[in-house]
């Protein structure tokens, strides 16, 4: 390291002054000793200091008031205490609770905005909501149950105005994953403690877990969750009813009953699919319109075309009910229906905490050891879907993924008390909310006015659905998840990368969702830990200016203690097979941030064997921290420097005749390194 000489000025500043380089080492106490140069070395390393000051026309100058004053880390009490202040400022509140940032300016034309988007979506989510209540196996009023209390409290708590909080396929999935047929109250007990999970999360600031799950892994997960849904959806396309949930089950059930095919359901089903497509399709049509001419009617015909295919999904499925109803009247009925749905909203009741399913009653215990690791991964894929939605329409502003984790706790533990499925954000939702031109979050109350209206009127005109048709709505609907377009970027890029997408895919295809993703999160952590304890070092031969051979060797990361031993063995081979155990070797430690106790003990291990052969090692751009680091452990030899001046210095005298007098910090001998 470089000595310096602080020397005050009047400017209550300090000017810092080269002195010396040093050589480091321990003595017999295991105290750290410095040797330094000589008073020759020591006034042309002055010189070379004045001269770089000359040429750059700087000094370092370090104001005393932030440098030199001595500071004591606040204790644990004192930080609690900060904490717990900056919470309750009117600053925290505004943080915690949008809506009042933005509801004192909130305007007509922002309420009309809202109220055009609010209604657009919820004519969205009412299909959505049966057909994902079907996903997870439970009655279809549970899906609509699950659609206007979270968007109610997202209203009020969240900061993403174009996110719809409500069931999505993939939740819907992970609930009849984890319920084990503990039905809609085991279905809210979930609900509940995701959102407990999720809000504890966000308290701790473990916004971070979510970077566990890299691309790869979540584009494995949503597509074997697509195949998955759609599989769950192919006995209602094609009117079969049999036991079983599971996908190699599902196919194993559709070939074994495949000639009991309702040609009926079976036609409906392909036929709501196709007219789903198109209409999705017809929203590119586009007829041009010139800019002056603002009230043409191709301007109408383009915002009519556009709401049509925004709202195909309530459009087929009124379309199928009536026709349905007219097969009803006229006393046939060729297709299965929804069935009845409980009229009227939900009564506002406790999760239950113990749960009676046929002849056997469940304590709160036995029902978490049920859901087991769906604890932790239903309330991390839900973040993840609502956070991903918060960033596709930031428009460049921060997410701020705390808000959002405690918004969407809420939004759980509220919904669960109407006996709610989990909910998150959707992102087929969010998109029909951007693109109606909602302004902030109020969308979400005007929706759930849609939903509630809904249940306490239209549910007897529900119940005349065909199950076909809401199962083609969310076939229509997931075909789009299954990702088939990343693998050739995947395979361009780093192919490695297909293999935690392969086996997050298989795994939730064939295992269990969670075990899929924990499969496919293991596989990255596993490649991580691979790179950390094998990190490119590069070993480069170079000469100073003064034709003194030496080896350059950069480390391209932090030092610990996988690392150690892979990063030892190859200095010393370098130093033997390249340096031919006599020239100097440098050490390039820019890139080394960080070490451990492991790692210092590794590179006094080093120094011991390059001082056993007699051949010297440098550290350079050692960072101070990592020195005292280095020379905690009590290495018999460590030389290090800072600037290239002084490793020019070093590496002339090693390149000199002339002995260079090193002392031994455990001997107090002299050691000559004759180069």
């Amino acid at each position: 390291m470089t000595k310096f000489k602080l020397s005050s000025d009047s400017n209550n500043s300090s000017q810092v002054t080269l002195t010396s380089y040093m050589v480091g080492g321990v003595d017999g106490t295991g105290e750290v000793n410095h040797g330094f140069a000589s008073t020759d070395d020591l006034r042309r390393d002055q010189n070379i200091c004045m001269g770089c000051q000359k040429k750059n026309n700087d000094i370092f100058n370090i104001p005393d008031e932030t440098y030199l004053r001595n500071r004591t880390k606040p204790s644990m009490k004192e930080r609690l205490e900060a904490k717990v202040k900056n919470g309750f400022t009117r600053k925290s509140l505004y943080k915690r609770v949008p809506i009042l940032s933005w509801l004192p300016t909130y305007s007509l034309d922002y309420a009309i905005c809202d109220l055009v988007a609010g209604i657009t979506v919820g004519l969205t989510v009412i299909p959505q909501a049966i057909a994902y209540a079907n996903i997870a196996g439970l009655p279809p009023q549970i899906g609509l149950y699950s659609s206007f209390i979270g968007c109610i409290i997202y209203a009020i708590f969240g900061s993403c105005k174009d996110s719809s909080i409500g069931p999505s396929a993939i939740s819907a999935l992970l609930t009849r994953e984890n319920i084990h047929g503990l039905g809609p109250a085991g279905a809210a007990l979930l609900c509940f403690l995701n959102g407990c999970v999720v809000f504890i999360m966000g308290i701790f600031q473990c916004g971070f877990l979510i970077d566990f799950v890299s691309g790869p892994v979540s584009v494995g997960f949503t597509s074997a969750a697509a195949i998955i849904i759609a599989t769950t959806q192919m006995k209602d396309i094609l009117g079969l009813s049999y036991p079983g949930g599971d996908f190699v089950i599902i196919w194993e059930q559709i070939f074994q009953h495949i000639s009991e095919t309702s040609i009926n359901d079976a036609a409906l089903g392909v036929g709501t699919i196709l007219v789903l497509l198109l209409l999705r399709k017809i929203k590119t049509i586009q007829f041009a319109v010139e800019e002056a001419d603002k009230s043409s009617i191709k301007i109408y015909l383009n915002k009519t075309i556009w709401l049509i295919s925004t709202a195909r999904n309530i459009i087929v499925v009124c379309f199928t009910a009536g026709l349905a109803y007219s097969f009803e009247v006229n006393g046939s009925q060729p297709f299965r229906l929804t069935g009845y749905i409980k009229p009227g909203l939900p009564d506002i009741v406790s999760p239950q905490f113990e749960i009676t399913s046929g002849n056997n009653t469940r304590n709160f215990m036995e029902i978490t050891s049920t859901f087991g690791s769906g604890l932790l991964v239903v309330p991390l894929l839900c973040i993840l879907e609502n956070i991903a939605l918060a960033k596709v329409f930031a428009d460049g502003k921060v997410i701020d993924a705390t808000q959002e984790m405690f918004a969407l706790g809420i939004c759980n533990i509220a919904s669960s008390f109407v006996q709610s499925i989990p909910v998150s954000g959707a992102l087929s939702r969010g998109a029909v909310n951007n693109a109606s031109g909602v302004r902030t979050t109020f969308g979400g109350i005007y929706t759930a006015i849609i939903v509630m209206f809904s249940l306490k009127f239209l549910t007897p005109c529900f119940s005349y659905i065909p199950k076909a048709s809401l199962a083609g709505v969310i076939i229509a609907a997931v075909i789009f998840m299954v990702e088939i377009q990343v693998v050739k970027p995947m395979w361009k890029t780093k192919k490695t990368d297909l293999i935690p997408a392969t086996a997050t895919f298989l795994g939730c295809l064939l295992l269990r969702l969670e075990i899929g993703i924990v499969l496919g999160i293991a596989i990255n952590i596993i490649f991580l830990l691979y790179q950390s304890a094998r990190p490119s070092v590069r070993v480069e031969k170079s000469t100073t200016p003064s034709g003194c051979d030496y080896l350059i060797i950069t480390p391209d990361r932090s030092l610990a203690f996988p690392s150690v031993e892979y990063v030892r063995n190859t200095v010393s081979k370098a130093g033997i097979k390249q340096g031919s155990s006599s020239i100097p070797v440098v050490v390039d430690a820019k890139h080394i941030q960080a070490a451990d106790y492991t790692a210092a003990k590794g590179i006094k291990s080093l120094i011991d064997d390059f001082y056993q052969r007699n051949q010297a090692i440098i550290f350079f751009n050692l960072k101070p921290r990592v020195s005292s680091i280095f020379q905690g452990v009590g290495p018999k030899q460590f030389i290090y420097c800072s600037t290239y001046q002084e490793l020019n210095e070093l590496l002339q005298k090693h390149c000199k005749d002339t002995k260079c007098k090193i002392r031994n910090s455990d001997s107090d001998e002299i050691i000559d390194l004759n180069m």
